[in-house]
């Protein structure tokens, strides 16, 4: 079982303005709500790719229970503890000419409510994957996630981590089983301005060095480089893709990675996977949908299989 959590969930409020000017009214042609969140993101992508898992965190008020219940609706598993006040934060994305985004701030999490959630978690075991990803709201420990891991990891769990830089690598003595940063986050890491998925390479190898077992940079349109659990590296490009919204694209590709995993895929293959599983996102106007991951898999694997000839 692969459990995510979002300590900071959503309601994505995206907004598709006829204007945007500063100082005056503007309209929107049309609105949609979405739950949103790195770790729902993620477990969205994998219920989509039948894969069993379980949506954990923290949500609040009458924001947090539009979050269950749309997830409920769309047959992902859920597991959140309610706040007793405040409100799961709203996300406006002014999606115009160019995607504008206002992050609001989210409730305040008491200590009580995270001990809840931990014993919720403590039915994981040996074989299960935990998820952890996105940034940590303010009134939490910063080291949140190196906490959960100390609690948890003599379980034999694997661990997952897609987060900023700090809290990167703060996980990394931990031995997750995966990590998935992108050029930026690595460039800052190192002090470096890595672009191609060649560049990204050294950066990975050093990431997988400091305990990391599978490391996969990921590189926008330019593809992905990735050095997994064998210490082999591996590269790939993207397929060719017509951006529409980026939002979830990066977690998307930590649920292609895992679902191909599970499905017996080589780490080579994994990769592509999960390249074509951001892709897709990226292509949709929401999370994509299986047949979608599933044909810029089927683009990608033509591709690259056409270049080795």
């Amino acid at each position: 079982m692969i459990y995510t959590v979002t300590f900071n969930p959503s309601v994505d409020y995206v907004m598709h303005p006829t204007s945007l000017d500063e100082g005056r009214t503007n309209r929107s042609s049309s609105e949609e709500f979405f739950p949103g969140g790195n770790g729902i993101n993620v477990a969205t992508i994998l219920t989509e790719l039948n894969v069993a898992t379980v949506a954990m965190g923290i949500v609040a008020g009458f924001t947090g229970d539009f979050v269950v219940d749309a997830l409920q609706k769309s047959g992902i598993n859920c597991n959140f503890v309610t706040l007793d006040s405040g409100y799961t934060r709203i996300n406006v994305k002014l999606n115009g000419s160019m995607m504008t985004i206002i992050n609001g701030m989210g409730p305040n999490i008491p200590i009580s409510k995270v001990d809840e959630l931990f014993q919720r978690l403590d039915r994981i075991g040996k074989g299960d994957t935990l998820v952890l990803t996105g940034s940590i709201p303010s009134c939490l420990p910063d080291d949140m996630y190196d906490i959960m891991m100390s609690r948890f990891g003599e379980r034999g769990i694997r661990f997952v981590v897609d987060a900023p830089g700090g809290l990167l690598m703060k996980a990394l003595s931990a031995k997750p089983f995966f990590i998935k940063p992108n050029n930026h986050e690595v460039g800052k890491i190192f002090d470096a301005d890595p672009e191609t998925p060649e560049e990204a390479l050294p950066f990975a190898r050093q990431l997988h060095e400091k305990g990391a077992q599978n490391v996969l940079v990921s590189c926008g349109d330019l593809g992905a480089a990735l050095v997994d659990a064998d210490g082999n590296e591996h590269t790939t490009i993207t397929p060719p893709t017509r951006l529409v919204n980026a939002t979830g694209a990066g977690d998307s590709m930590v649920a292609g990675f895992l679902a191909a995993v599970d499905k017996g895929m080589d780490y080579a293959e994994a990769l592509n996977y999960a390249v074509a599983s951001g892709s897709a996102t990226a292509a949709s106007s929401g999370l994509a949908k299986r047949p979608t991951i599933e044909r810029f898999y089927a683009t990608l694997t033509d591709i690259v299989n056409k270049k080795q000839d």
